[in-house]
């Protein structure tokens, strides 16, 4: 039984890069029918433009994991540290379009 369950583990290698992270505080998300793009961005205040500073893209099966699991993430914290404040608006945030169907986070 020991056999199976080692062979359905999988070993994830995080370098010491990676492991730093990147800051983003804006994310615009993209989509087609075969896949859903998701730009982080580091939109610093005053500054005209920002760079995008890294892209993921996922399979829409995978896109709905990420969901649910930041769904279930979000519920978990906020149970511990109480309702995330959203802010009003996009104060500071310039108008801005890729193309596309977008959305922001």
């Amino acid at each position: 039984m020991n056999e199976n369950k080692n062979k359905s583990q999988i070993n994830i290698e995080l370098s010491e890069e990676i492991a730093e992270g990147i800051y983003s505080n804006l994310a615009i998300i993209t989509h087609s029918h075969s896949e859903f793009v998701i730009d982080f961005v580091k939109l610093m205040p005053g500054v005209q433009k920002a760079k995008v500073k890294s892209r993921i893209i996922l399979t829409p099966e995978h896109a709905k994991r990420l969901y649910k699991a930041l769904a279930d993430n979000l519920k978990k914290y906020e149970s511990i540290h109480g309702p995330i404040k959203e802010s009003t608006g996009n104060e500071g945030m310039p108008p801005f379009s890729m193309g596309g169907p977008t959305a922001q986070a």
